[in-house]
C-alpha cells in the first residue's frame, strides 16, 4: 500500500456510518451480510446505504457477491491488513519490542486476563 491507497482507505472510513458499516462486516466474517441487513441494522435507508457501500467498494474495504437476488457484502481484510502495515511500518524506530503491546491488542482474540 502506497500514501494514495493509505489516503483513499481513510478517506473511505473518515464517515460514521461507513466507519459502522465496515466494523459491522469486520464482525460478519467470513459469511457478510445482505446489503438490506446492513441497512436495518445500522438504521440508514437502503439508498444512502447504497452510496455508502460503493465508496466503501470503490476504496476496496468492501466486496460484494450475488447469491441469488440478493448482495452478499464482505470487509476485505486484506485491505484492512494492508493498511495496518502500512501505518505501523515505521513503528518504533525500528524497534519492534516497543510495538508488542500494540500489536496483542489488535489480535481477534485478545489475551485471557490472568485469575488472582
Amino acid at each position: 500500500m502506497d500514501n494514495n491507497d493509505a489516503l483513499a482507505t481513510l478517506a473511505a472510513l473518515a464517515q460514521p456510518t461507513r466507519l459502522a458499516v465496515f466494523r459491522l462486516l469486520v464482525a460478519n466474517e467470513p459469511h457478510g451480510l445482505p446489503a438490506g441487513d446492513v441497512a436495518t441494522t445500522l438504521d440508514v435507508p437502503q439508498n444512502t446505504m447504497s452510496t455508502h457501500l460503493g465508496v466503501l467498494a470503490r476504496a476496496g474495504l468492501v466486496h460484494a457477491e450475488r447469491h441469488s437476488r440478493s448482495m452478499i457484502y464482505r470487509a476485505q481484510l486484506d485491505t484492512l491488513r494492508g493498511l495496518m502495515l502500512f501505518l505501523a511500518r515505521d513503528c518504533c524506530n525500528a524497534h519492534p519490542e516497543l510495538c508488542t503491546p500494540l500489536l496483542a491488542e489488535l489480535a481477534c482474540c485478545p489475551p485471557a486476563k490472568a485469575t488472582p
